[in-house]
């Protein structure tokens, strides 16, 4: 019985809906139109919303840039230094100053070994590097102070002034550190800041003196004024200073004064000395630290060698 009103329902339902579209007004002409391309439209919208996008491909990374011919070795015609660096002029450049070695300089460059691998460029990356002339190694140290502002030089620059020569047996380990043997860089120097003139080496900077205090590590240190806080830093803690490094020969070779911005970092991430040195400390004071070669660089290529003298002056500690 309810199927048959159902069925009734439903043929009721059918007629009046006939008979509102016999009533209709016929649709104009545009309005016609509009309803015959609606479900094409409507078609093409469905497939395309159906169809993924196809992800755009990545941008292909910048080529190695090509070693120059001579790369394996310096030609004829190119002058070469006391120190074993080797140079040619590719381009004069338009200044007349020179850098110094505490100067910040701003460089575009590309290196490459003496087979011809690219290992860096500044080129390639498209942003030239800015840093301090006395933080790198040797040979680029020495050679750029030879250039003016717009010059571009090529240098050979043999493993003792750069990281070191290639060791004598196999190392499994050589394939993940700094390229070793003679490097080839073309450098074109585009400016240099004038850095503040640097502190004056220590008159005590050739050892430990007798006035200074001494650990059982090895390590020295003596008060050059005394602080403010009360509080040590740890092993973990962050701190900010200002400093200036000399090797015992007198050398500056690093400076957060030269810069003229102190310097911030953990005390886990530095030297075993510093690590050491700076707990012994409070904010405020002012400490020459003597640092012998173990406590430092341990004969690492690239850097100072031998004992390091530091004074270091205590401005922050987060802990």
């Amino acid at each position: 019985m309810r199927s048959f009103w159902t069925l009734l329902c439903c043929v009721v339902l059918a007629a009046a809906l006939s008979a509102c579209k016999s009533s209709a007004p016929e649709p104009a002409e545009e309005e016609a139109a509009a309803e015959t391309e609606a479900p094409a439209e409507k078609a093409e919208a469905e497939e395309q919303a159906a169809t993924p996008e196809k992800a755009p491909p990545p941008p292909a990374k910048p080529a190695d840039i090509p070693a120059p011919p001579d790369v394996a070795a310096p030609p004829e015609n190119a002058e070469r230094s006391e120190s074993g660096l080797a140079w040619t002029v590719l381009q004069k450049g338009t200044g007349d100053a020179h850098p110094k070695e505490w100067d910040i300089v701003t460089v575009n460059y590309t290196g490459w070994t003496t087979d011809g691998r690219m290992f860096d460029s500044s080129t390639k990356r498209g942003k030239p590097a800015e840093f301090p002339l006395n933080r790198v190694i040797k040979g680029w140290t020495e050679g750029v102070q030879l250039m003016v502002a717009g010059e571009k030089r090529r240098f050979w620059i043999p493993g003792s002034l750069a990281y070191g020569d290639p060791p004598k047996t196999q190392d499994p380990h050589a394939a993940f550190g700094p390229p070793r043997g003679t490097l080839v860089f073309d450098v074109e120097l585009l400016s240099f800041k004038e850095a503040p003139k640097p502190p004056e080496a220590p008159k005590d900077v050739a050892g430990i003196p007798k006035n200074a205090k001494k650990t059982d590590s090895g390590l020295g240190s003596r008060v050059l004024k005394k602080g403010t806080g009360k509080e040590h830093p740890t092993a973990t803690s962050v701190v900010t200073v200002h400093y200036t490094g000399w090797t015992t020969d007198g050398k500056m070779f690093d400076s957060s004064i030269v810069r003229g911005s102190p310097a911030t970092f953990g005390l886990n991430q530095v030297i075993p000395g510093w690590t050491e040195g700076l707990q012994l400390m409070v904010a405020g004071e002012k400490r020459r630290l003597w640092i012998p070669e173990e406590l430092a660089y341990k004969g690492r290529p690239g850097r100072p060698q031998g004992m390091l003298v530091f004074d270091v002056e205590l401005l922050d500690i987060k802990n």
